[in-house]
């Protein structure tokens, strides 16, 4: 197949979805690999990399996309990328099809199969191609370095001639995978850290990271594949209750919070701020879903009560090197698992190709 990597247009996205090591990969499985020009470059990959590796470099996106019948992206296409597409094409990225839904219909009246990797079912089988999760790790290990670079105090403990110096306090919100590297990394830094999530198993994960589960007395949540289940607001009304009186000792909450396909649940009322210590942080990796705490500004950093919360988006590109590698795995291996002897030949029957198959022969599937 003549399989091609465009470089994304969305502001502030600087991963891609081919890096040289992948572009070998594909070029060994017999496919007819080209990039963009200066697609890469944001994650240090100049076209003669992708080049010395195997690719074709085109300078026009247009003619990149023309041509293709498998593309390999990051971000959902826009109108004018869907319109150059080829019928039959194969597209395979974050599509978010409940947000883009106009581009969806887009895509299926094009002729376009097109695959949401936010989709892929969170099962044994497709944990090579789960890039949530990969781009979560990411995410969790940025948020804590963010918050290590704008907390007005150190994070390990250390011990001069002057007197002790006490590590900081974190708590991170929510632990699954960005979470629990969050986790990780404060630990990692000195921190002290505590965790909580609405489900049974994190306990023991949260323990076994060295840092202490924080009980607040209320029923589990657990959801289907891993996930929190969308709690009730009387829920979340009892969570932030118990939570609200928790906060004073911290200098550091990490929230990383989010029930895919909705809002992100709110965890942090502007009321529950003023128990904080001033100088102390929010970092809310749920800014992109509307944020677990009330004042989160998408991409901003806002103070209320002497704290700051700082909502990141789309944490995952601050890191475009790590993000990117991750990433073109995650679509490399999905792309292998629905092409046989080189032609696109998924099988219908399985629970992967279905569960994150959008758009096919005309119809929107999700």
């Amino acid at each position: 197949m003549r399989v091609v990597a465009p470089a994304e247009t969305l502001p502030g996205e600087r991963r891609v979805a081919a890096v040289p090591d992948t572009v070998t990969t594909l070029s060994r499985a017999g496919h007819d690999v080209s990039v963009q020009t200066g697609a890469g470059a944001a994650g240090g990959w100049d076209d003669d990399a992708y080049a010395v590796a195997g690719a074709t470099v085109v300078s026009s996106r247009d003619a990149l996309l023309s041509s293709a019948e498998a593309v390999l992206a990051v971000q959902p296409p826009t109108e004018r990328d869907i319109g150059v597409l080829r019928p039959g094409t194969v597209w395979i990225g974050y599509l978010f099809p409940q947000q883009h839904a106009d581009a969806m219909r887009q895509l299926a009246e094009r002729g376009v199969t097109a695959f949401g990797v936010e989709l892929v079912p969170r099962i044994s089988r497709a944990q090579s191609m789960d890039a949530l999760s990969s781009q979560a790790l990411v995410s969790g290990y940025h948020a804590v370095v963010v918050a290590a670079d704008r907390l007005p105090k150190f994070f390990p403990m250390f011990m001069t001639a002057a007197g002790t110096v006490p590590p900081a306090k974190v708590l991170v919100l929510g632990t699954g995978v960005a979470g629990l590297q969050a986790i990780a990394t404060a630990r990692r830094l000195g921190a002290v850290v505590t965790a909580y999530d609405v489900r049974a198993a994190a306990a023991d994960e949260v323990r076994s990271l060295g840092a202490t589960f924080l009980e607040l007395g209320l029923e589990t949540q657990e959801g289907e594949g891993g996930y929190a289940r969308a709690q009730s607001e009387d829920f979340l009304t009892r969570q932030r209750e118990v939570l609200g009186q928790q906060l004073t000792g911290f200098d550091v909450v990490i929230t990383t919070a989010v029930v895919p396909g909705r809002p992100a649940p709110r965890l942090i009322t502007e009321a529950m701020l003023a128990n904080m210590r001033p100088g102390s942080l929010v970092v809310d990796l749920a800014a992109d879903a509307g944020g677990n705490c009330e004042v989160t500004c998408a991409g901003e950093e806002v103070e209320r009560a002497g704290v700051r919360v700082i909502g990141l988006t789309n944490p995952a590109s601050a890191l475009p090197h790590p993000a990117s590698m991750l990433y073109a795995r995650n679509v490399a291996n999905l792309l292998a698992h629905v092409v046989t002897d080189g032609a696109f030949a998924p099988d219908w029957t399985d629970e992967i190709v279905t569960g994150c198959c959008v758009t096919h022969e005309g119809k929107v599937l999700l």
